[in-house]
């Protein structure tokens, strides 16, 4: 789709951490008949084929996600979780990228202490290796979140797991977790373009009034959990609905 100055608005797909691109795999169908243009669900950096960074930041992770852009795109961004925090930090002022819009969905908006204690302990573990592939789909699924929503020999696993030599592990690299937590005031504040959030009803890691003190408009899914892009892709896209 292209409007009267020649540009072309791209739906851009962030997956949340631990993830790939391919957890978007579900929503390509509707996304081909339903939105009017090209979309793209790149992989972050640490995650997937995207390589690592030397350390990870909100702003690192946005300046890979750049790479990948063509000039004359604009975006409307739709991030999950980790997604949505690199989708705000793609759309700051000051970064001077075409961002119409940004959707965030299930932003974990509160961290105790016992949680960052916890992201810095996976984020100085070595690499695990595996046996089988099967092993190692089973512990993709766990550190992406997708355990039970996801068959093992699902194809949206492939892209999150790596053989070399025989043995399996996982493509992300266990550093992304030491990231942290998110400043979303100081983000909010530094964008200029609509932002929407988003939750699942059921999503147990953010509530709607911790959404709802950020003072954006906020949206709530009926029914669904933290990965509603994979329960429910439609209700999801209907979110992108206003921005065809």
């Amino acid at each position: 789709m292209t409007d009267d100055t020649g540009t072309r608005r791209v739906a851009l797909l962030l997956h949340g951490m631990g993830g790939t691109g391919e957890v978007w795999l579900p929503c390509a169908p509707l996304l081909e008949s339903r939105w009017p243009g090209r979309w793209l669900a790149p992989d972050l950096a640490g995650h997937g084929w995207s390589p690592a960074l030397p350390a990870y930041t909100f702003a690192g992770l946005a300046d890979r996600v750049a790479e990948v852009l063509r000039p004359g795109d604009r975006l409307v961004v739709l991030g999950h979780s980790l997604g949505g925090v690199v989708g705000l930090a793609l759309a700051a002022r000051g970064r001077g990228l075409p961002v119409d819009v940004v959707v965030g969905l299930g932003i974990k908006a509160a961290w105790s202490a016992a949680e960052l204690d916890r992201a810095r302990e996976l984020a100085a573990r070595p690499v695990a290796w595996f046996a089988s592939r099967d092993e190692a789909a089973r512990r993709y699924l766990r550190v992406s979140g997708l355990a039970g929503l996801v068959a093992p020999d699902d194809p949206v696993v492939d892209g999150g797991l790596r053989r070399e030599g025989g043995r399996w592990r996982l493509a992300m690299d266990p550093a992304a977790f030491g990231v942290g937590a998110p400043d979303l005031p100081a983000l909010l504040s530094d964008v200029d373009v609509p932002v929407v959030l988003a939750r699942g009803e059921r999503d147990p890691m953010v509530s709607d009034a911790q959404l709802g003190a950020l003072g954006v408009p906020t949206v709530t899914l009926p029914g669904l959990g933290h990965h509603a892009h994979v329960e429910n892709p439609a209700a999801v896209l209907t979110l992108l609905t206003p921005h065809l």
